[in-house]
Parts: structure tokens; C-alpha cells; sequence
């Protein structure tokens, strides 16, 4: 009988904090406890929290309460934790530990503590920016110090692994899949050196650090052999990929190696900064065999003045030229974007111009967003804020106006040949994604036909619509 503790660990947030969670979870096995499928008969509940808006964080504490009530004891790691740090510790004493990120290479050990009831100071938060070298090129000396979830690092002997984990041939893969399915996220770079004046996301996950295109592929490799069929790659701005490895072209170079793995059939490529979409990486994405051709375009306004508050770059009429290029290669390509309303200083005809962009720009998927000060970002202290009803008001209609015409974009599909990756079998076919189709954040399709199996990807004729959602049947 085995006498190995249980850890359930629960994950919130972005597809980045599901690599981080597979990471800890590798780690965790390794030193000796068992993963258990929920917080029911666990011995500690480790919750990746995510530290983003006040929504999330308002998610990430209702979940450590939640994990508290259950009677385990309670751990709050992830972004949320290494933002606040000592902050959270003192206002949730439910939570048994505060861990950083600068503890996950030793989570055994701070589990232990937390089994024994050893306290253990949670960390003063720090700008993790201040790390690493602000040159990108002397980073790569630099960062094996430096904790970076999802970027693997030192773990046990071979021979000490657990089922899940791959062994230590050639670069090491530490995760542990914690859930099933075809698709999973693939972490191209943690850290962004980009200084929006609305995010807080650089100071708590560091400089931008890109993961070695050999170390990428391997784990690409592993994903496959655990029956991924997808890789969505996600990083803070994969745009910026490999300029810290002295190599701006690296993404446009790692896509081929990607596509041609054994057993993976799609690539898609998330986070895209539209200043640093360069013609290459259009070109590579729409154009590579296997690569979706799908932009999830950080676009957040398309007035120029409220951009440049941003400390963004870009306005409409440069937008719509990117989406021009875009199409020019890939008419159907897919194309996501988030925006920001009521950002300070936004005016009635900065409000229009945006509304103006989405009504031209003819998205697949549009979220929007009413802005909110964020703790440490500059926006916060600026000038000529938003009033939270106008803010409401605002959200309101930009996003009926965003339903209305990702309807549209859904309905012009019909009749179209599309690939869809079957996920999910519902009463009338199959559920999936196409192309133009992300994980969690977009539409899906329903396929109907015969002989069809989960994992696959098969051609299908859309025959309709539903919102964003399509219908199609097989060819």
C-alpha cells in the first residue's frame, strides 16, 4: 500500500500557467507525492493563481478558500502569489504557505514544511525585470540562477522519474500532463520587455527569456508521444522569440521543425504583438504546411493618441494595413484580438475610431475589456480618468457591436472547406476547432458524419452558423 501523500493542484488563468502547473506537477512526483484528481482526500491543495485584473484575482482567492474549506491544507503559488507575496500571506491566513517562483525548484521541500507545519516566511515581492541583464544577448549566461516556470531546470535522477515524465536524453522535458486531449500549450519564452503602461504583468514574470529552439522541439516530440496533436504555443509576446538568443528570425525558423514532428498536425502561434509582426513571420505562418494560419493580434485600442498612453504603437489605419497583408497571403486566415475601453484620457471620437477599426477589421474573435488601475503601472496615476459608468457603458456597446460582427465573420464561412480537430464527442457529431479556431477563447465547430474519431483532423463543408460558432458536415 502506498504510503506517497497526495497534492491536488488546481490551475487558473492563461494557457502559460497550464505549462508552469505540468512543471510543478513533474516536480512534485519527483519528490515523492501523488497527484490526486481534486481537493477531496488531498493532504495539500496547490493553487496556481493568476494575478492579471481584479476579476482573476478575485478568482485565484475564492478558489484558496474554497481549497480551505475542503480541509487540506493550502498552498497559493503562481502569479498572483509572487506578485503580493508577504501582502496575500497577511490578508488570507487560510492559505498554509505563500510560495514564489523562486520555490518551485524546490517544492518538495515546501510542501514538507507545510505537512509539518513548519512556517515559512512568505517572499517580499521585487521587480523581477531587475534579475536579468537589460541587454536581451546576455541573458542566456545569466539565467540558470534564475527560476523561470515552464522552462524546466534541475530535477531528479533519471531513474527516479515518475510515469509521464520523460527521461533525461538529450534536452531534459520536466512536466506532467494533467489533463488529456489533443491539444496542448507549448511555452516558447517566459518575461516581457514591453512597458504598457496598463500591465503589471513585466515586474512579477521578469525579462523576456526565450527557451532554446532544441529544448522546444524536444518537448515537442515528448507532447506527441502523450498524444497532442495540437501545440499552441504561448509566451507573453511570441513575437519577440529568439532576440535574446541573437536570432530574430528564430520562430519563423522553429515553425518547420515543429509542423514536421511525428504526430503533430497543427501549430498555432499565440500572443502576437502587431509592432513586431514582421513580413517574415506572415509569410512563415501563413505559409508553412501544418502552421495554422491564426494571428491572435494584441491590438487593445485603434486610436493613435490612447495607443501612444498605452506606450503602444500603431493606430487603425496601420492596423487594417497588417490585416491587409495578412489576408493577401491567407484569405481565411483566423484573427483574435483584446481591446481596452475607457482607458484614461479616452475620448467619445477615441471610442468611435475604435469602433470604427473593429467594424473594418472583420475579427473571428474579439474580447473586450473595461479598463481597471492596476497596482504599479503607470496608468494608474494618469490623468483625466474614466468615469465607471461611461467605462460600463462603453464595454456594453463595444462589445454588442464586437457580437454582432464576429457573427457576421462566422456566417460569411458558410459554405467554405474547413480542417477541424474532432475534441469532444456531443450527441449530434463531434465537437472541435478549426483553423482559424484557438483553444477555450474562440468558436468551435460541430461535424457531423460518419466513421469519425476523437483526434483527428477531417474535412468538413460548413453548412452553418451560430454566433461564432459553426456547423459543418463531412466532405
Amino acid at each position: 500500500m502506498s504510503t506517497r501523500r497526495k497534492v491536488s493542484l488546481i490551475t487558473l488563468g492563461c494557457a502559460r500557467n497550464e505549462v508552469d502547473s505540468e512543471e510543478l506537477a513533474a516536480r512534485i512526483e519527483d519528490a515523492g507525492w501523488d497527484l490526486a484528481d481534486g481537493a477531496d482526500g488531498a493532504d495539500v491543495v496547490v493553487v496556481n493563481t493568476c494575478g492579471f485584473i481584479e476579476a482573476a484575482k478575485k478568482d485565484s482567492i475564492d478558489t484558496l478558500l474554497a481549497a480551505h474549506d475542503s480541509g487540506a491544507r493550502v498552498v497559493a503559488a503562481g502569479c498572483m502569489a509572487e506578485r503580493y507575496g508577504r501582502e496575500l500571506a497577511e490578508a488570507l491566513p487560510e492559505a498554509d504557505a505563500v510560495i514564489g517562483f523562486d520555490d518551485y525548484l524546490s517544492i518538495g521541500e515546501r510542501l514538507d514544511d507545510v505537512m509539518e507545519g513548519r512556517a515559512r516566511e512568505a517572499h517580499a515581492p521585487r521587480d523581477r525585470r531587475t534579475l536579468l541583464p537589460i541587454s536581451p544577448v546576455e541573458r542566456s549566461a545569466s539565467a540558470e540562477g534564475v527560476a523561470i516556470p515552464g522552462h524546466g531546470g534541475p530535477a531528479g535522477e533519471e531513474g527516479d522519474l515518475p510515469d509521464g515524465v520523460a527521461p533525461a536524453s538529450g534536452p531534459r522535458v520536466l512536466r506532467r500532463r494533467l489533463g488529456g486531449g489533443p491539444v496542448a500549450p507549448l511555452k516558447l519564452a517566459s518575461g516581457c520587455d514591453r512597458r504598457c503602461t496598463f500591465c503589471a504583468i513585466p515586474a512579477f514574470r521578469g525579462a523576456y527569456v526565450s527557451r532554446p529552439p532544441a529544448e522546444v522541439l524536444e518537448e515537442a516530440r515528448w507532447l506527441a508521444g502523450h498524444g497532442v496533436r495540437e501545440l499552441v504555443l504561448v509566451s507573453e509576446n511570441s513575437t519577440s522569440y529568439g532576440k535574446d538568443l541573437g536570432d530574430l528570425r528564430a520562430l519563423e525558423k522553429l515553425l518547420p521543425g515543429l509542423a514536421a514532428v511525428d504526430g503533430i498536425e497543427r501549430v498555432r502561434v499565440s500572443y502576437l504583438q502587431p509592432a513586431e509582426t514582421r513580413p517574415g513571420l506572415i509569410e512563415a505562418i501563413c505559409g508553412t504546411p501544418g502552421v495554422a494560419p491564426y494571428f491572435d493580434l494584441s491590438f487593445q485600442h485603434a486610436s493613435g493618441p490612447v495607443l501612444r498612453s498605452m506606450r503602444r504603437f500603431g493606430d487603425r489605419v496601420r492596423f487594417l494595413e497588417l490585416l491587409d497583408q495578412i489576408r493577401a497571403q491567407a484569405p481565411e486566415a483566423g484573427v483574435r484580438s483584446n481591446f481596452i475601453v475607457g482607458f484614461p484620457g479616452e475620448t467619445e471620437d477615441d471610442f468611435e475610431e475604435l469602433a470604427e477599426f473593429l467594424s473594418a477589421a472583420r475579427l473571428d474573435a474579439v474580447g473586450v475589456f473595461g479598463y481597471s488601475d492596476e497596482d504599479g503601472t503607470e496608468a494608474a496615476n494618469l490623468d483625466g480618468k474614466v468615469d465607471p459608468d461611461e467605462i460600463a457603458r462603453r464595454v456594453e456597446e463595444l462589445t454588442e457591436l464586437a457580437e454582432e460582427l464576429t457573427a457576421q465573420r462566422a456566417e460569411d464561412r458558410v459554405g467554405s472547406e474547413i480542417h477541424v480537430l474532432l475534441e469532444d464527442k456531443v450527441d449530434d457529431g463531434f465537437e472541435g476547432r478549426a483553423a482559424h479556431q484557438a483553444p477555450e477563447v474562440d468558436g468551435t465547430v460541430l461535424v457531423r458524419g460518419e466513421g469519425l474519431a476523437l483526434g483527428e483532423i477531417v474535412a468538413a463543408r460548413v453548412s452553418g452558423s451560430e454566433g461564432v460558432d459553426l456547423v459543418a458536415d463531412v466532405s
